[in-house]
Order: C-alpha cells, then structure tokens, then sequence
C-alpha cells in the first residue's frame, strides 16, 4: 500500500470504488435497526488508512441520490492488500438507508480520507476526558482507541441504549441515557460539569456529538480552563472544500467543516440558538381528519391524480385501491378528439419526464358518454380537465360538461405541447382573463384553473384569473425543455420543445406556490381562493411541504408511472404524520412556512 501524506503526516483522499464485508444494525442502538454497522475494504494503492477524526463521503454505485454522505470513521485497519474501515451510521434519511441497506460484495464509491485530526494529547500530560453523543461516539471512540490504555475517561451520552464502545480501553467509562435504560439516567449534564473537569485535572476535552451537548461541553471545558477539540458536523456537497456548502460560524469566520474541520479548537466556536419550530408542540392523536373543500366540494384527502398521467381513473383500477384519493382529474379533454403529436412521446431524464403527448384525448362528447359515467361511479371526486385550440372551443366544450354530473371543472390554459391554444391563453393577463370569463359565464361549476409555469407574470396572471372568476388554482403544469438526441443531432421531439416533469422540478414548484400564496393572500379575505399544487410530487413529505407554503390539495402525476402507489403511500404517511405530531387537520399547518 502506497501511502501519500502531506507535511503534517495526513494521507491525501483518493476517490475510489470499495467493497462491503459486513452490514449489520448495531447491538444495543435503540430504537432496534435505528443504527447500523457497515465495514468496507479498498484494496492497492488506492487505499488509505485514516487517522482519528478524519471522514469518507461514502455512496452506493446503486445509489438513487445524487450526492455522497459524510460518514466519520470508527474503526480501522490495515490488511495486506489494502484497509478496512468500518463505521457506524445512524439511519437518518435517503442516503443513509441506502448506505444501510447494502449487502456483502456491494460496490461503494468512496472518497477519503477527508478531513482534519484529533491532536494527540501531548507526552507526559495528565489523563484527557472524551464525550460522545449518540452516532457522535463514532469518532471519538475511534480517537480513543489510539490513546494509550486508562489514559483517559470516556462518557457516552445516549437518549436509549447504548453502543461503539467495544473497542475503548478507558480508566472510567460513564454512560448516560435519557430514559434510564443504561447507566445513569439524564444527560450528559448529568455525568460532568466544569467543577469535575477542574477536580479530575484533565489536560484536554475531545467531543463529538449533537449540538446543544457541545455547546454545553464547550462551556465547561472554558470555564475550566482545559482546552476542549470539537468534532463538528454539516451538510455537504463535495468532501474537499471546493463548494463552500458545509461552512460553519467561527470568530475566525465561516470555516469549512470538511477542509477546515472536522475537528476544532472550541474557542473559535459559536452555536447559534436553533429556529423556533413554527409547529407548535403537542401530544400524539389516535385519530385526524385528512379531508379539504374546495368551493363547497369535499375530499376525503388532498391526494388527487393529475391530468394527463392518471387517465380517467379506471386505468390504475387493477393496480391499486383508486378509491382511496381524493380526487381524480381527467386526461385533456378538447371538443372534437385528437390524436396527439407525431415522433417520440416521451424522454426520460435524470429524476424527471419529458412528454410531448399533444392533448390525444377522445373529445368532450365521448368522454360525457363513455368515460365520464366510469369516473362517476368511484369514490374520488371526477374532475374534468377543459382544454381548447381557440376561445370558442373552450366556452362549448364547458357548455356540454356544464349539463353533466361532474363536479368540478379543471380549465387548462397551460398545455406545453400543443400548437394553439393550450398555455397560449395562459401567458398574458389579458388572455388569461378573457378565457376564464368567458367559460365562467357559461358553467355554475366549480372552476379551478392550470396555469403554466413559462408565465413571465405568473402570479398576475393567477390574480387576474380569480378576478374573471376562478374558484382555484393548480398550479404548475409542465415545465419546458429540448432533449437532442446525440446520435443523430437532431432534437428527440418533433415539436423541438417538450413538457418536463417529474422530481426534478419540485423545488420549482414550491417556490412558485409559495409565492402564489403571497399573492393571494394581500387580497380581500372573500377574494382568496386555494390552491391545488403540482409538480414533482413523489413522497408524502413533499405534499406536507406544499401544504406548509400554502397549497389546500396537490396533484401527482409523473412519480405514479415510477411507483403506481406513490398517492396511497403520501396519504398513509401524511396520516401517521399527522397522528404523530397531533394534528387534528390540515388548516393547522396549511401556509405555516409564511409565519415570522
């Protein structure tokens, strides 16, 4: 093993592809599987023996997630063709379930090792103190093992159970745990303050951990003059200190957690208070209400099918329960049928969907007789999504929808891949408003509205739209985009621009809502009307985002063809979600983000 190290001793990282020999929840983590222990082997002159307090940014070759995750190193050892190094991880998100979920021989692309160093307590000083907190033990009980046998006290501090400390040899080991279950019970309050630190004469505190306890370690390392090392944490994008993302507040000024840090002189640390939550905090509920009305009209929950990717209902039938939505939207209805656009139809893209389909849709006259009766008879509420070619297709085709049953009308004036009409009207306050006027004038329906996100005066053309009579507005339909097909040089679509969609564009989408709420929300209170949020929707978690910037209901649509069940796993999880924070509706955390 070729081992390349710069003046202070510390291996340069290499970027490498690694092999996992174990993965395994960790004994003594509570909750049971909530902790996992991983171990992998890079092998020649690739591999690099850390040292204490460095990192990896570790991601599977199989990983659905753009970016690696920083992981601290617990253990390591040199084999004769390479090094071992395991760590612990604390199932926290997408990419540590990934991470998580890997098995033996799996492939992992590996960078390291990153990061600063422990410095080692100076020869002939007096023993040192080490406190870990939660998965913050890892790296400190890998410091630890370094050090010399009784050479140090450890405390770990955990909210239940205990665990990483098999490998620590210290002359006192303290455990803490918030329920009792191991050792004391309490805080890492509870096991040290400044007056210990001061009668136990350590030359040196090491921590690592969550943020209040090194606020706190920090203090009474301070107060009693012993210098204290602080092994940080932050959100990360590269690992080497080029994107500048992971910088934390230092009377030094923003340092670099991976480059700078990990591991820092505490005195040059600040840890800001945390931001109030704007949730306030209650007990768990047994039950909660899901359901939303739209202009008089209920829904059982907000999850609706959105135009042009759920059908008309019947379709996912045999996949799914459909009848648990909330709603359902038709495909593009337009007066007379058409058959679509010419070419290739759809395009794949990382985490997204191009479409250029052009509205094929049987026409409003077959849809009233054949499929809007099959939509009638399930549970969600039926929503006719009206498009046109021009003003006058668009007032008869409500006139017909307007002698049936369907509850709602959804007017779409924002089709990105149809030659006239479509998001045309959509564009400019002037058409925007002509063509909602005149389909309000002939319909007593409830009229929700699909703008296009291309609007350079989106939110004008919205107000201007609840001013001709708009119930609600869905907003956004799709994006636009150009895919070239590199083999031939020529554009995949034979429109050139397309319709893009998928969870690519959700942050997008969240921000135009969020504004659209704003907007909505300097009207008159009898002039405000909801909003139906779409665009890229594909976790329960993004639908209580949306809900959090203002939207009443959302509309899924492109993450339905990569998972059918993505509507029936957000409702579910917004339930429990809702249980678990004791919400009892949606009202109560509906535009929540907006508050100061």
């Amino acid at each position: 093993m070729k081992e390349l190290t710069d003046c202070n001793g510390i291996p340069y990282p290499v970027f490498t592809t690694g092999n996992v020999t174990l993965c395994e929840t960790v004994k003594g983590a509570r909750p049971e599987g909530s902790v996992y222990f991983l171990k992998i082997e890079t092998l020649g002159e690739n591999a690099r023996m850390p040292v204490p307090g460095q990192f990896f940014m570790l991601r599977s070759t199989k990983s659905q997630q753009l970016l690696a995750r920083p992981i601290s190193v617990f253990h390591a050892e040199e084999k004769s063709h390479g090094v071992e190094i395991s760590f612990l991880i604390l199932l926290k998100g997408k990419g540590t379930k990934e991470l998580c979920s890997l098995e033996v021989d799996d492939k992992v692309q590996v960078l390291g090792p990153l990061g600063n160093v422990f410095p080692k307590p100076a020869a002939g000083s007096s023993k040192v103190l080490i406190v870990g907190g939660g998965i913050g033990v890892a790296p400190v009980a890998g410091f630890a093992e370094t050090l010399p046998d009784n050479s140090y006290d450890f405390i770990a501090s955990f909210k239940s159970g205990s665990y990483g400390l098999e490998n620590i040899k210290p002359a006192s080991l303290t455990v803490t745990t918030d329920d009792g279950s191991e050792g004391i019970k309490g805080m890492v309050t509870a096991a040290i303050d400044s007056a210990k630190i001061k009668t136990a004469g350590y030359s040196a505190v090491y921590a690592c951990g969550p943020a209040p306890m090194l606020n706190y370690i920090k203090n009474i390392s301070e107060e009693a003059g012993v210098q204290c090392w602080i092994s940080m944490e932050a959100r990360m994008a590269c690992g080497v200190g080029v994107c500048l993302g992971c910088v934390i507040p230092t009377t030094e000024g923003n340092l670099r957690c991976c480059k700078d840090g990990p591991v820092f002189d505490s005195k040059i640390l600040s840890f800001p208070k945390p931001a109030a939550s704007l949730l306030p905090k209650k007990e768990p509920v047994d039950s909660t209400d899901l359901s939303v009305t739209i202009k008089g009209v209920k829904f059982q929950n907000p999850l609706i099918g959105s135009s042009g990717t759920f059908g008309f209902g019947t379709e996912y039938a045999p996949v799914f329960n459909v009848n648990r939505l909330g709603g359902i939207a038709s495909k593009g209805l337009t007066l007379e049928p058409k058959q679509g656009n010419s070419g290739i139809r759809v395009w794949e893209t990382p985490s997204g969907l191009m479409n250029s389909i052009g509205l094929q849709n049987p026409g409003i006259p077959h849809f009233i007789e054949h499929e809007l009766p099959e939509m009638m008879s399930l549970k969600p509420v039926a929503i006719a999504n009206l498009s046109g070619s021009s003003l006058e297709t668009y007032v008869e085709g409500a006139k017909l929808l307007e002698k049936t049953d369907v509850p709602v009308i959804e007017l779409n004036i924002s089709c990105p891949n149809v030659s006239a009409g479509g998001a045309a009207f959509g564009m400019s306050c002037s058409s925007a408003n002509t063509v909602v006027a005149a389909v309000r004038a002939v319909t007593t329906k409830p009229l929700w509205v699909k703008l296009t996100p291309q609007s350079p005066e989106l939110n004008a053309v919205a107000l201007s739209c609840i001013e001709a009579g708009a119930d609600a507005i869905s907003l956004c339909n799709s994006f636009q985009g150009v895919a070239i097909d590199i083999e031939t040089g020529r554009p995949v679509f034979d429109k050139i621009k397309a319709g893009f969609g998928g969870p690519a564009v959700r942050p997008i989408a969240v921000r135009l809502i969020y504004e659209l709420y704003e907007a909505i929300q300097s009207l008159p209170e009898e002039k405000r009307v909801p909003i139906i949020a779409i665009g890229g929707i594909a976790t329960w978690q993004d639908v209580i985002e949306f809900i959090m910037v203002g939207a009443t209901a959302v509309e899924v649509g492109t993450n339905t063809f990569a998972n059918p069940f993505t509507m029936i796993e957000c409702i579910d999880g917004i339930e429990a979600y809702m249980k678990h924070k004791g919400i009892a509706n949606l009202e109560e955390i509906r535009g929540i983000s907006h508050k100061k």
